[in-house]
């Protein structure tokens, strides 16, 4: 099992903004859409309701987490959230589910929220799961939620509502790809939210390991090196792989909605090693300690 460095071992980031830790395309793409602020304006509107009717979906069928209610689970979020600047913590839901899953709106609206599957908190250790609270809390931060709809908006209104002939098919399948590209890469950068909590790339790759084929926290003979080593030899696969082979293989991944996951594992690998990461762990201060920490299964 991966553990977190106690409390008072790690950093957090007092003026951490957005912005420094998004991935390249996902911070090219936010500034380009945050010049249309009316249209901001407008998501956020057109969410609102949808996130209150989440509210009550939540509130009447999952347990909220509190400082009564699975009280460890609520300090890792407070903490994560003090870790990434976020300010109020938003409210996180366990919902009974056999999937392994855990998402948010993405907006920091009036009720801001997290929800994750009881299965999930079943598969995972606790840093692994302050882990995944972490990247749902980086796309609170980076307000993916409005962002990507604002996108997706523009995507329709491009292919759908336009009438035919005014925007030529090879704009509308260029704008398709990247607003996918935007998607996945907004995944990427709550990546390295995790990471800026759990500063050890090895606890955000056990979450994507134990994502493809955990066996939950009696698994002890998974091995997290193992797995990282996993996507270095995918990398190198891909680079010896024949052209036919890798543009189909390359056609199926563009068309989902989160990276392949020994794909995040390496692109995360990288980004531990960065200067842009090293420079945000200098600027960081010592973690404090609140309260009595329980010992890290």
């Amino acid at each position: 099992v991966v553990r977190l460095a106690a409390a008072g071992e790690r950093l957090e980031f007092p003026k951490l903004r957005a912005s420094a830790f998004r991935h390249p395309i996902d911070l090219r793409m936010t500034r380009l859409l945050g010049t249309f602020r009316p249209l901001q304006t407008l998501v956020r509107g057109a969410l609102a309701p949808l996130e209150y009717f989440m509210y009550l979906d939540n509130i009447s069928s999952a347990v909220k987490v509190s400082e009564r209610q699975l009280p460890r689970i609520h300090e890792l979020l407070r903490e994560s959230c003090e870790i990434l600047n976020l300010g109020e913590p938003p409210s996180v839901y366990i919902k009974q589910n056999p999937v392994p899953n855990a998402y948010t709106l993405a907006i920091r609206g009036k009720q801001p929220f997290i929800v994750v599957h009881s299965s999930l908190v079943d598969l995972l250790s606790e840093s692994e799961l302050q882990a995944v609270l972490a990247h749902e809390l980086g796309h609170l931060k980076c307000e993916h939620g409005v962002y990507l709809t604002a996108a997706n908006l523009l995507l329709v209104l491009a292919t759908d509502v336009l009438p035919a002939g005014l925007v030529p098919r090879s704009v509308k399948e260029v704008l398709q790809v990247a607003v996918r590209r935007w998607v996945r890469a907004a995944e990427f950068s709550c990546d390295r939210a995790a990471l800026l909590v759990a500063q050890d790339a090895r606890v955000v790759a056990a979450v994507m390991m134990k994502l493809c084929g955990g066996v939950g926290k009696g698994g002890g003979e998974m091995d997290v090196e193992a797995f990282m080593g996993q996507a270095k030899e995918y990398a190198e696969a891909v680079g010896r792989a024949p052209r036919s082979t890798w543009v189909a293989h390359a056609a199926m991944s563009q068309s989902m909605s989160h990276p392949l996951p020994v794909l995040r594992v390496s692109e995360l690998m990288q980004w531990e090693k960065s200067a842009q990461y090293k420079k945000l762990l200098a600027g960081g201060k010592p973690l404090e300690m609140r309260g009595a920490q329980e010992a890290l299964p």
